[in-house]
């Protein structure tokens, strides 16, 4: 592009200085700027890029986009704009050769289940040989290739660029996560979504909204985004399910377990090994465990149904679809003995997330099964949910056992007494601060009659402790506890 395509495009209040003849990348990020790169001033929750510009421009930067006038030398071009959030998100699409429109795009919402529907239609499509790539909580894939995910959306010039790479890497369609962080900030504002769908809206991110109703407004504005030619579906039996869709322009298909939407299904089987669900008289199979994932699983069907593809080759699919890593993962380590306990970890980190994955684990277990419940809070975020977390684990488990979760710039042990204010049956509930030794003693003292859900953290890789990431894995810590519980040297692991 131009710097007079740029200043067209940026419909400007007011441009002045000299216009460059070549122009650089787009940078939201001071520090990322180099010699001829265009800096966007955009104000954040915590920092506002307007007091960045000078350093923008120490740097290299040859274009200003700005909502302030700002005295630079006569050197540097500045385009003075109403609304640098805004404009961000269609400037980014722009520059990078609009990669959106070349895509079809799914974006999943809702306070959980995000990174398992995503998952789930990736499979499916990529089991049926489309070309798609997916972005979200726990990664970003390019087609088959796998890169690390910094948040569950991206900010605009990273989205933009992330597409463009899927283009050229012959992406067809994208699969993406959206957060109510990345549609109250605009990050998501100019692509053109063919379908999204609604998960669930429950308690969660109330440090950052103010109230359920901002926090429900916030996902209500990718379905007011969407075109007449787009699809919205949504989980009606969600309380606020009907309402998210309600001023939408798109077309809606409303399912329930209910019998309250357009789309009815039934769960005909749950237990430990999957699902068996009927979806207006069609049987399906999935390897996933619980009603909660019974919601999941109809929602990537009825996404890749719109999109056209045959429903029986859909159903065929899900049976070898297993979901997101860490959404009621299964850790194995096959014993010839038998005696070995089943262990789940989960990233279960709100309390109905929590809830669904006790109340399911309560539900397929036997009647002589133990679930022992390991769980934490994480630090810097929503405290009020600290104590309804543990009446809810206090209600399902057997036996609690409280520790840390990321802790970040708190004090873990103030955290967990926080939570226990929570529990009316002390006698049922242990707090160990450090995680692994949490782990390592539920599995140790746990017989093959014992189901242990390890929640909070799910697929991440890491402990966050005063601002320091160390490498922690709940997966990997369990495996280990699962074998020198029984003795078994190192070589003999099983994944």
């Amino acid at each position: 592009m131009t710097i007079h395509n740029i200043i067209e495009f940026c419909n400007p209040i007011t441009v002045f200085g000299k216009k460059p003849a070549i122009i650089g990348k787009l940078c939201q990020d001071s520090r990322d700027v180099q010699k001829g790169d265009l800096f966007i001033a955009v104000k954040g929750l915590k920092s506002d890029g307007h007091n960045f510009i000078s350093e923008a421009v120490n740097r290299g930067a040859s274009v200003v986009i700005t909502e302030k006038k700002v005295d630079l030398p006569s050197t540097v071009c500045v385009i003075v704009v109403q609304s640098t959030r805004k404009l961000l998100g269609p400037l980014a699409q722009k520059m990078a050769g609009n990669p959106a429109e070349k895509l079809t795009i799914i974006g999943i919402t809702g306070t959980n289940g995000k990174t398992t529907v995503a998952t789930l239609i990736w499979q499916i499509l990529t089991r049926l040989n489309y070309n798609a790539s997916m972005l979200g909580t726990v990664e970003k894939r390019v087609n088959s290739e796998i890169f690390k995910s910094r948040l569950t959306t991206a900010d605009p010039i990273e989205l933009a660029n992330d597409m463009k790479q899927m283009v050229d890497a012959g992406s067809k369609y994208l699969v993406m996560e959206v957060s109510s962080h990345a549609l109250d900030q605009k990050r998501v504002k100019g692509i053109p979504f063919k379908a999204a769908v609604f998960t669930n809206l429950t308690h969660d991110h109330l440090d950052y909204h103010e109230s359920m109703n901002e926090y429900a407004s916030a996902k209500k504005r990718l379905f007011n985004s969407l075109e007449e030619n787009s699809w919205a579906i949504t989980n009606v039996d969600d309380e606020r399910g009907e309402w998210i869709t309600n001023s939408t322009p798109a077309k809606v298909l409303s399912i329930s377990f209910k019998n309250k939407g357009l789309i009815n299904a039934e769960i005909l089987k749950s237990d430990a090994t999957g699902l068996t669900i009927s979806i207006d008289g069609t049987v399906i199979q999935s390897p996933l465990v619980g009603e909660f994932n019974a919601y999941n699983v109809v929602e990537a069907l009825l996404v890749c149904t719109v999109l056209g593809i045959d429903g029986k080759k859909i159903a065929d699919a899900l049976r070898s679809c297993n979901g997101a890593a860490g959404r009621m993962e299964r850790v194995n380590f096959a014993d010839k003995q038998g005696d070995e306990p089943i262990a789940f970890v989960d990233y279960a980190h709100t309390p109905n997330a929590l809830e669904n994955v006790a109340s399911t684990l309560k539900r397929i277990k036997k009647s002589n099964q133990k679930l022992t419940i390991v769980f934490g809070c994480g630090g810097d975020r929503d405290k009020t949910k600290r104590p309804v977390m543990a009446e809810i684990a206090e209600r399902y488990g057997d036996k609690v056992i409280v520790t840390s979760d990321n802790p970040r710039t708190e004090d873990p042990d103030a955290i967990i007494s926080e939570i226990m204010t929570g529990f009316n049956d002390a006698g049922r509930v242990e707090s160990i601060t450090l995680r692994d030794k949490a782990i390592e003693k539920a599995i140790r003292n746990a017989d093959k009659n014992t189901i242990i859900l390890i929640a909070g953290k799910g697929h991440e890789t890491y402990q966050e402790i005063n601002g320091v990431r160390s490498h922690f894995d709940d997966r990997e810590i369990a495996r280990k506890a699962l074998k020198e519980r029984n003795g078994h040297p190192e070589t003999e692991e099983v994944a």
